[in-house]
């Protein structure tokens, strides 16, 4: 059976990896490197953590093969790149994820050239006095604490609309408080219940002095800044019926088989699911085990198996190396909140770059 994944980040490799000894495995992706999207904001403060964040896709696959190429339109059953290049498939797997501002992901499909962003980014960082962080969800706390712990004298602020940081999630308070208080000692200045009045005209992660004001009135004076929301789900490239199973927010609704609405051979994983449970690495890989399993079944000829529930949140937020906070599950079926040493021992410590260096190969 010829399986085509489109895309390949944290989802669409699971799948590609563990279908490829019993099927045709065509995996689909313009970028020249699977890129480890939980590593990049310690790749922003530390030039040593650059080869644990791009990982070459040459050793992934044993027997299918990868097309560095873009899916311009997907329908079921078919994968286009050009008015005159394409390829056919029994099953499609779409695993796009979303789109994120840098430092978090990246846009350059080309490895040198995303490093070199990367390398431009930090000499200018160097340079700065205080940084501004707009958006206080988890990508902007761990990017405080990424630029803290690098820099114990930078200035940094975070500004968020919401009355709090975290907001967007089912986030314990605990956890929300640890996070606070630990940002607070750092000298971070959080400033909640207000959102900017405009932008830095200013491009993220550059440096130049610049002012803004809250609608608030409160004003901040920084030489850098990031955009830390946002997130956009790549679904722009679906065709046909799958185009119209689209909802409009850019989500595609799927079965507990993990199969989009309405469709028997295409599944989706990741990011672009409608799945209600938040975009985690940890989630991409549960559903691309469940759809590996269901596409076993269809080349078998019996109906799909597996079903993905989601779990209870499980949330791990480092802070630098050394910080952070998380909530776990308990064999009760409840939560229990963890602080820094125990953040730091499950995550923070390597961003669990050993697991994905075995992957893809690699012996860092």
């Amino acid at each position: 059976m010829r399986v085509v994944v489109v895309g390949g980040g944290y989802g669409g490799t699971a799948v590609a990896q563990e279908l490829d000894a019993a099927h045709e495995v065509v995996l689909v992706e313009p970028k020249d490197a699977f890129v480890h999207a939980s590593a990049t904001l310690r790749a922003v403060v530390d030039p040593t953590w650059q080869d644990r964040v791009f990982y070459p896709y040459d050793q992934l696959l044993t027997r299918g093969r990868v097309v560095r190429d873009w899916a311009r339109l997907v329908s079921p059953g078919r994968v286009r790149f050009s008015a005159t290049e394409e390829v056919t498939a029994d099953v499609v797997v779409l695993a796009t994820g979303t789109g994120y501002p840098f430092p978090a992901k990246f846009l350059e499909n080309r490895t040198a050239v995303a490093v070199a962003h990367l390398e431009r980014m930090r000499a200018d960082l160097a340079r700065c006095e205080n940084v501004l962080l707009v958006g206080g969800g988890p990508v902007g706390v761990e990017l405080a604490g990424e630029l803290t712990s690098a820099f114990p004298d930078l200035g940094v602020t975070i500004v968020e609309r919401e009355p709090d940081i975290l907001m967007a999630g089912d986030y314990l308070p605990e956890v929300r408080d640890s996070v606070r208080e630990q940002l607070t000692a750092r000298g971070v200045r959080i400033i909640a219940g207000s959102p900017l009045g405009y932008l830095p005209m200013v491009d993220v992660g550059r440096y130049q002095e610049f002012t803004v004001d809250t609608a608030a009135g409160e004003r901040i004076e920084a030489q850098m800044w990031f955009r830390c929301y946002g997130a956009r789900p790549a679904t722009d490239y679906l065709d046909g019926e799958l185009a119209t199973a689209r909802r409009p927010d850019g989500l595609l609704p799927v079965t507990p088989e993990l199969n989009v609405v309405g469709q028997t051979h295409v599944f989706a994983v990741g990011d672009i699911t409608d799945i209600p449970e938040s975009k985690r690495a940890s989630a991409a890989r549960a559903h691309a085990a469940v759809v590996a399993r269901n596409i076993d079944d269809l080349a078998a000829g019996r109906e799909p198996s597996a079903v993905y529930t989601p779990p209870l949140e499980q949330v791990i937020l480092p802070l630098g190396p050394d910080g952070g906070a998380a909530q776990v599950g308990t064999p009760d079926g409840g939560r229990r909140v963890l602080g820094p040493a125990e953040a730091s021992r499950i995550k923070g410590s390597d961003l669990f770059t050993g697991e994905f260096a075995r992957m893809f190969g690699l012996s860092r």
